[in-house]
């Protein structure tokens, strides 16, 4: 099974919209902290839901729980821990969070491939690739592809 992820930033919505198309991707997971902040643009909720569903047919839904605290994220963001202090922490609070329990519920009932959505341009440092390794750890068999 393929896992895709993608994030918003440094693309337009043409590239955003083709790379999902071209992935055949059929459902969205929102891990964003927030989804409808103005700088979001085109990925604003509830605007992406509406693109998504009238323009490829993918269902979206937002997973507030697999995105960082807001804590955690501004200590991030502001270079006041390292990557491998942030991941620990990530790792933690999705412990605490029990998210292994939503994840299998949710994925038993989405329609697949799926995407993770973030902001960050590219996965090396952004907390959809720990999630992402979180699915892999629970779905062994699933392969990882980052647009």
């Amino acid at each position: 099974m393929k896992l895709y992820t993608i994030g918003f930033t440094e693309k337009t919505a043409e590239e955003f919209f083709a790379l999902l198309e071209g992935a055949k991707v059929k459902t969205l997971w929102d891990i964003r902290l927030k989804n409808h902040s103005q700088l979001a643009a085109f990925s604003k909720y509830p605007d992406l839901a509406f693109f998504l569903d009238q323009l490829l047919d993918i269902r979206y839904s937002h997973f507030i729980d697999l995105a960082p605290a807001p804590e955690l994220l501004k200590s991030w963001r502001d270079k006041e821990m390292e990557w491998k202090a942030y991941q620990k922490a990530f790792s933690q609070l999705m412990d605490s969070r029990n998210v292994a329990k939503l994840i299998k519920k949710e994925w038993r009932e989405a329609k697949k491939p799926i995407c993770l959505l973030c902001s960050e341009a590219k996965p090396d440092f952004c907390h959809r690739s720990l999630v992402a390794q979180i699915i892999k750890k629970l779905y062994p068999k699933t392969e990882i592809i980052h647009l």
